[in-house]
Formats: C-alpha cells, sequence, structure tokens
C-alpha cells in the first residue's frame, strides 16, 4: 500500500512515520510531499533511518512534486499548515487586541486559518483525485479538521477528518482503570475542537462516572475546566472547551506572554537541527512537546480500519452527521465515535444530546457554516458575518475590528483580499 503524506516536511512528520514503522506493515511506500525542499530533505532522510530502524520493509520516498507523489496512491494524510507557524502566531495574537481569546483552531484566529487553508486542500484534493487510485482515501488532520471535512466531502471526495482529542482521553482512561486502550470505547460527541466524553465503556460498563468521581481533580486539571461543570455535566469536556467556559481568563493570562505558536517555532528549529544527525534513528523526546500525542496511533488504526486489516475498531472521526444529532442538518459534520471498516465509519448510536450541549454545537455549527462560505467564495461581509455568530465573539464592535485585522494579516494567502 502507498500512503501520500502532504505537508510531509512538517518537523511532526516522524511521529506519524514511528507509528507506521511500529504499526503499519501494510505500508509498502510512505511518500512525503512538501514544497519546502530543503526542510523535506532533512525530515525525509530521518524519516528513512526511522524505518530503517524498526526493520520495516517498506520504504520512504520524498517530493516537491505533488502531482508525482500521490499518483497511484492508496491513501493520502493530509497535514498541511498554510502559513507556517509565523501565521499561526498571527493568529494567536491578533484577536487578543480586541479582548478575544487567540487561538489557532477556534475563535478568530480559527477563521483565519480556515480561510487560508480550504482553499489550498480543495487543490490538493482534487490532484489527488486526478492521480491516486481510484477510491483513495483521504484522511485529514488539517486543522479546523471540522470545516475542512466539510469542504471535502461538500466537494465529492472520499474524504474523513481526524483528530487526537478522543485517543488521547481513551489512553489516559485506560491508564486509570488498568485496562489495555483498546477496551476502552469512548461516546465521544460534538463537533471538532468542540467534543465531550459522555461514556465510557469497558465490556459494555460505562466506567466514566467512576473515573469523574476518582480522579476528578486531576481530569479538570488536565482539560483547565472547572471542577464543577464536569460535576454537573456528567461528563469529560475537551480542553478546547476551556476556551468557551473560561474565554476571560484565557485572554487574560496570553497577554504580555509569548504564544504556543512561538513556542512551537522554537522547538521546531531544534527539532530539524536533531533531525540533520545522520546518527539519529529514533524520535527524540522533544517531539513530544511539539504537540499531536497519539497521532501516530490514530492515523496507522485509522487506516488499517479502513483497508479492512483489522476487525473494524472504534476510532474519532469527522463525518456527515446524516441526523445523527437530529439537532443538525443532516450534511452537517460531526465529530463521533465510529466503527470503521472497508465501508467506510459507520458511527456508533448516540443517546439523547442534553440541552447544555446541543445549544452550544448548534451556535458553533452555524458559525462554521458561514466561516466555510467565507472560505469558499470570499469577501470582507462574509468574513463579518462568521465572526459575529461566533461564540467566542458575537458582537459587532469585536466582529467589525476582527475582520479588518484578520483580513489585513492574512491577505497574502487570500487571493480576493489582494
Amino acid at each position: 500500500m502507498k500512503i501520500a503524506v502532504i505537508g510531509g516536511g512538517s518537523t511532526y512528520t516522524p511521529e506519524l512515520v514511528d507509528g507506521f514503522a511500529r504499526l503499519g506493515s501494510m505500508v509498502s511506500e510512505l511518500v512525503l510531499i512538501d514544497p519546502a525542499a530543503e526542510r523535506l530533505e532533512i525530515v525525509g532522510a530521518f524519516a528513512a533511518r526511522i524505518f530503517k530502524q524498526y526493520g520495516h520493509p517498506g520504504t520512504v520516498t520524498w517530493t516537491t512534486d505533488l502531482d508525482a507523489g500521490v499518483t497511484d496512491a492508496d491513501a493520502a494524510v493530509i497535514q498541511l499548515r498554510v502559513g507556517g507557524q509565523q501565521a499561526r502566531i498571527t493568529d494567536e495574537t491578533f484577536p487578543l487586541e480586541c479582548g478575544c481569546v487567540g487561538q489557532e483552531t477556534t475563535g478568530a484566529g480559527g477563521l483565519a486559518k480556515a480561510l487560508r487553508t480550504v482553499p489550498v486542500i480543495l487543490d490538493v484534493a482534487e490532484r489527488i483525485r486526478a492521480r491516486a487510485k481510484p477510491g483513495a482515501w483521504i484522511v485529514d488532520f488539517t486543522n479546523p479538521v471540522g470545516i475542512v471535512t466539510r469542504a471535502l466531502l461538500d466537494a465529492g471526495h472520499k474524504a474523513v477528518g481526524l483528530c487526537n482529542v478522543a485517543i488521547g482521553f481513551q489512553r489516559r482512561f485506560a491508564a486509570h482503570l488498568g485496562v489495555a486502550p483498546s477496551a476502552v470505547v469512548l461516546d465521544h460527541v460534538g463537533l471538532n475542537h468542540l467534543t465531550w466524553e459522555r461514556a465510557a465503556y469497558v465490556d459494555g460498563v460505562d466506567r466514566l462516572p467512576e473515573l469523574i468521581s476518582a480522579h476528578l481533580d486531576e481530569i479538570a486539571g488536565e482539560v483547565d475546566v472547572p471542577a464543577e461543570i464536569i460535576t454537573m455535566l456528567g461528563n469529560v469536556p475537551s480542553y478546547y472547551l476551556s476556551y468557551f467556559y473560561n474565554h476571560d481568563k484565557h485572554v487574560r493570562e496570553s497577554r504580555n506572554v509569548p504564544t504556543r505558536g512561538q513556542r512551537v517555532a522554537e522547538i521546531e528549529a531544534i527539532l530539524l537541527d536533531m533531525y540533520r544527525d545522520v546518527t539519529l534513528t529514533e524520535k527524540p523526546a522533544l517531539l513530544g512537546e511539539r504537540g499531536g500525542a497519539y497521532y501516530s496511533e490514530a492515523a496507522v488504526g485509522l487506516l488499517a480500519s479502513l483497508f479492512g486489516l483489522d476487525d473494524g475498531a472504534v476510532h474519532s472521526v469527522n463525518v456527515r452527521n446524516n441526523l445523527i444529532l437530529p439537532f443538525l442538518p443532516a450534511d452537517a459534520v460531526i465529530e463521533i465515535s465510529a466503527r470503521a471498516g472497508l465501508e467506510g465509519p459507520v458511527p456508533l448510536p448516540v443517546t439523547a444530546v442534553s440541552p447544555d450541549l446541543a445549544a452550544l454545537i448548534t451556535h458553533t455549527w452555524g458559525y462554521e457554516e458561514l466561516a466555510l462560505d467565507a472560505a469558499l467564495r470570499g469577501g470582507r461581509d462574509r468574513v463579518y458575518r462568521a465572526l459575529l455568530a461566533h461564540p467566542l465573539i458575537g458582537q459587532h464592535e469585536y466582529a467589525d475590528a476582527l475582520a479588518d485585522k484578520l483580513i489585513a494579516a492574512g491577505r497574502s494567502h487570500l487571493a480576493w483580499a489582494r
């Protein structure tokens, strides 16, 4: 099986490569694709050494030629960052000037990323469709995953969105319960980066109440959400919900301190220097600080299921709603636990969603619809409408100022704004 990784020059790629080397026996060729030739050469050579260290029989190749790289691929993993870390730093900074949270996947920063990312991803996907094997899967790990996946599906691509939030919970819950991670099946519901764990089943028994009771303060600290909220809801929100439940706290704490993007940029520079060492054959511990924990396990596991190489494991994925959540349209994209196989992911049954969750999901879904429209058609008015609709913004004064700041900051990546 040939797997193409678009954005393969990322310093995070060795994490994915390590997963394929350890777990992906089905891979005969892993091709890394990236326009940044010098960076790609460093990462590609290191990736090849990782495969060799594990004794994996497959080959690792790399190329700056997207069309050549995806030709005859069985699947493509997309992990792009349009604009690089500098664009991320900007996304995390300009919203703070208006008293709004600065974050790369939600709020005004998340919209900025969606606007410059969706057109690029759609162009990449068309080239995959033209040159990869018929029926090749596109696995999107590019944020904002929900919006990007919706764009891909609307354009008729065979795509599924992937996030590592749920697998992180699965691993932590399994450790607390003393069971194998695969024994824990999560009732994971919501939109990308707006999800809650409503149950953690082991042998058909929900162990989440037990986990909350025994580890409440630890879990609350991990997701940066007040313990009272977890107790009230009876479920565990992802740490991205902290931006909603603790918005003003995040704004206060984010001012006058380096952004996460600045820290990641520093880590990336160090990692690239480490990757240049021809004796390095294992991913360095520093890579764990780069983010995206368990991404490799999530990606490799999902691909194995999609190609029928396991017994249909459960994964948390972004797929069409199809009225699974009855308060959203059928064509919405939701993040849900699903059993994956040759026919694709099949969502697990979902019990009624409480009004607390449904209200925030619906509100954010409305923003995502407007965000996708702005990404596809451009225009300040569409940007303003999306910002005004976002639960973390929602006021004319903020939306009006943020629209101008966003467009000014991203003009070089927005064809309609130049």
